[in-house]
């Protein structure tokens, strides 16, 4: 009997805002790994490079203005690093915790482009703030560019930011490669970030300025490889809504009408939980005899069981 497949979509909470921080989360994720692996399952990866591109694109652009010698990093080029260098704590520590408990088993890290829709509306109604804060001036010269900036008042700081597009995921170009790995009895970590958005250009590809949100990717990557399970972690052991009180509700095991239901009545945060509810949707929706969970990274084993976390199937 083959063992199922899964595909593990790791959050933000996994890694962290600087580089010492980033290597000690990704051990709990690489735990939450090796015990999926212990379980019998064929794995495969994807992960949020939120905090992680930021930085990039804010380093890229001030090294420009330092330097007029150097061009701004397009965004696609800031994913695709994101990608490499967020592969590369992971993989390690996932190899090691394998090793650890007397696992063999390749790691591998796949650079991936995931195709969209150059007249996908996201285009036209940009949602995801990236970068530093910027002034007036700074912010009007990205409008003169023909970018988008918003103003926005937060605990870190105040002024304008970037925002770009966040559109859906079409295909994923490196799907071969990445069922060539799992066949090959490999673990793979593919389409970080949501995968670096590209536009098909007559046979080219070319990099798009948007950022793909991460959990439709990963539903993509799942109906791609035809997997028989989604595990969508975070800092959480259930998603969260609130009751006709006012208080928070934890949502555990829902049907595919019910969570349809929590999508149409608003009852979902647009930037936090609807993405995720919709992602599982899309996969579940997709095959047949599939499962969706969303819970804590520290409690995956337990939510592959059945035990705990927002289970859709």
């Amino acid at each position: 009997m083959e063992n199922k497949k899964i595909v593990v979509a790791l959050g933000r909470n996994c890694f962290g805002t600087t580089f010492p921080k980033q290597q000690e989360n990704v051990k709990k994720a690489a735990k939450a790994i090796a015990d999926l692996v212990e379980e019998k399952y064929e794995v495969v990866i994807t992960h949020s490079n939120g905090p992680q591109v930021g930085m990039i694109q804010t380093a890229m652009t001030e090294f420009a203005r330092l330097d007029s010698k150097y061009t701004v990093a397009p965004m696609s080029v800031c994913n695709a690093m994101s990608q490499g260098y967020i592969g590369f704590d992971l993989q390690n520590a996932i190899r090691t915790e394998l090793l650890n408990r007397g696992i063999y088993k390749p790691v591998s890290t796949i650079i991936t482009q995931v195709r969209v829709d150059p007249f996908d509306k996201a285009f036209h109604k940009p949602s995801k703030i990236i970068g530093r804060y910027m002034t007036k001036e700074e912010a009007d010269i990205e409008e003169h560019k023909g970018n988008y900036v918003e103003y926005e008042e937060t605990e870190e700081g105040k002024g304008y930011r970037r925002i770009i597009a966040s559109p859906q995921p079409v295909d994923i170009y490196e799907i071969d490669a990445i069922k060539a790995l799992i066949a090959a009895n490999q673990l793979v970590i593919a389409a970080g970030g949501g995968g670096i958005p590209v536009l098909d250009q007559r046979g080219t590809l070319k990099g798009a300025s948007a950022i793909i949100e991460k959990d439709y990717t990963a539903a993509k990557l799942a109906d791609m490889i035809d997997a028989d399970e989604l595990l969508i972690l975070t800092s959480s052991d259930y998603v969260t809504i609130k009751d006709e009180d006012g208080n928070d509700k934890e949502l555990k095991e829902i049907s595919v009408s019910e969570a349809n239901a929590l999508i149409e009545n608003g009852s979902l945060d647009a930037l936090t939980t609807l993405p995720k509810i919709d992602a599982c949707l899309n996969f579940v929706e997709a095959g047949n005899n599939r499962t969706a969970v969303i819970t804590n990274v520290e409690k995956a084993k337990a939510g592959v069981r059945g035990k705990i976390g927002t289970i859709i199937k």
